[in-house]
């Protein structure tokens, strides 16, 4: 089949469900690309002034949480029907995003942040099993290219509302949010219910038939191998929201960025700029999207005869070169080169990851299958928040850098509190070391080289295409 004959094949149910996850990304990642800066960014300018060690944490617990729930919540959406599900998370979502923006203690923000986890891990499964079960062999790994470039289709329109909107409330990011998942909600009188195997048995022994069933699957020693090798690339790739959003923000001047787009269109820059001639993180690290979007499809139709695992060790080791070139230089422009190799990485790897799972799945299962492809994402999650908190305040943190200089130096500077910003910490220490702020912060990348943490994250992606290789040949023992 050609490709024009293998998008005639989809069900209108497939079109159904490519078009809720559009919404239901959108909404996700018009909070999550931002999360990141949210939490940590300075309190006088409306964010909540956590460390990077508390983002880091709560952002690597909550995901970790989102990711693992699917396992159990797919076998509910089998029991109970896919459709209940679906109203039941669209009611979570809608509340859970609306309070995001309600709360500010760190306790709170973790308990609501966790509250939308929920609604998204009832989500998840029903969505990718409802693909699976509108693809076959012929049609499943552009069917999946599809979807992938769905997902970032909403990834992509997210992160601009909310990027034009927290400049005015960071609560707008949330209640934008939160009305979007609204839409989902009229879409579902659409969606059909798929044929499934019913069950008159509880829920507390579904649960436990659940577990039991993964005990079986996780009973495959080869299988298993695969999913703990996977953990290291979805623990790469979720640096480009753990990780990069903070870092441009602390070590990249984006006005430079803004003035080489204006020279080309002064109308672009002024959509995808800010009016004091900046551009936010947000906006740099949408141009991922932004690539899946134009070439998913491409890519999706040149490795469609590739083996799933060779698709995934090429596109994996491209990831790693995108990720260790984001900062060889300090020239933010350079980030539009590396982000494009990345995103041609992601985009031959992790739908694959998806096709591999789901073909291997069998057809009365599919969403308790589909479930457990989230276990690698769950640790992968995990591990990033690891990383991008405890590790990136060591290496990369510019408050942490900044407290060791000043400390060295035995200067005497207030505190960070309430009432004393990270923004009036840096504003006196740049007066106190008589620098100005953009020298400050050259000073700091020369002598503590921040920029190396790249280098941490781009050798966990090699290190996981090695070991996808030797499981190939070794396990599997592919020629």
């Amino acid at each position: 089949m050609n490709i024009t004959q293998v998008i005639k094949s989809f069900s209108k149910n497939y079109w159904m469900a490519c078009s809720m996850e559009l919404f239901e990304r959108w909404a996700y990642y018009g909070m999550f690309a931002v999360l990141a800066l949210y939490l940590t960014g300075s309190k006088d300018t409306g964010a909540l002034g956590f460390t990077q060690i508390q983002k880091g944490h709560m952002m690597g617990i909550v995901t970790f949480i989102l990711y693992f729930l699917p396992v159990i919540t797919g076998s509910i959406a089998d029991k109970f029907g896919y459709k209940k599900v679906l109203f039941v998370a669209y009611i979570i979502l809608t509340l859970g995003y609306f309070l995001m923006g309600m709360v500010t203690s760190y306790t709170s923000v973790f308990i609501v942040f966790l509250f939308v986890a929920l609604g998204a891990a009832l989500f998840k499964p029903v969505i990718s099993a409802t693909i699976a079960r509108n693809t076959n062999e012929t049609n499943s790994s552009v069917g999946f290219g599809i979807f992938y470039m769905v997902v970032n289709i909403g990834a992509f329109i997210g992160p601009i509302f909310a990027s034009k909107l927290r400049v005015h409330s960071w609560n707008y990011v949330f209640i934008i949010s939160s009305t979007v998942i609204l839409f989902n909600l009229l879409l579902l009188i659409f969606y059909k219910e798929p044929k499934r195997e019913k069950t008159t048995d509880s829920l507390i022994k579904v649960i436990v038939t659940v577990f039991r069933n993964i005990f079986e699957v996780l009973k495959d020693f080869k299988f298993v191998i695969f999913l703990s090798i996977i953990v290291g690339f979805w623990t790469m790739y979720w640096q480009l929201f753990f990780t990069l959003p903070t870092f441009i923000e602390q070590w990249v001047d984006t006005s430079i960025i803004y003035k080489n787009i204006a020279t080309l269109s002064p109308f672009l820059a002024s959509k995808i700029g800010n009016s004091d001639g900046s551009i936010s993180p947000e906006m740099i690290i949408n141009i991922d999207a932004l690539y899946i979007i134009l070439f998913q499809i491409v890519v999706s139709t040149l490795v469609m005869k590739l083996k799933p695992l060779n698709s995934m060790i090429s596109g994996i080791l491209i990831c790693s070169i995108g990720l260790g070139l984001w900062f060889v230089t300090q020239n933010g422009m350079y980030l539009f080169l590396s982000i494009m190799i990345f995103s041609f990485g992601e985009m031959a790897s992790s739908p694959k990851i998806s096709e591999y799972i789901g073909r291997i799945a069998p057809k009365e299962k599919t969403a308790l299958y589909m479930g457990t492809s989230f276990l690698p994402l769950a640790g992968g999650n995990f591990f990033a928040g690891i990383l991008s908190g405890n590790v990136y305040t060591q290496m990369s943190d510019k408050i942490t850098l900044l407290k060791t200089e000043v400390s060295a130096r035995g200067l005497k500077i207030p505190e960070i509190s309430d009432s004393f910003t990270q923004n009036d910490y840096i504003e006196q220490a740049s007066q106190t070391m008589r620098m100005s702020k953009q020298e400050l912060t050259q000073f700091l990348w020369d002598t503590y080289h921040p920029s190396n943490i790249w280098m941490v994250f781009s050798g966990i992606g090699v290190f996981t295409a090695l070991m996808l290789f030797l499981y190939d040949k070794l396990l599997l023992k592919s020629k």
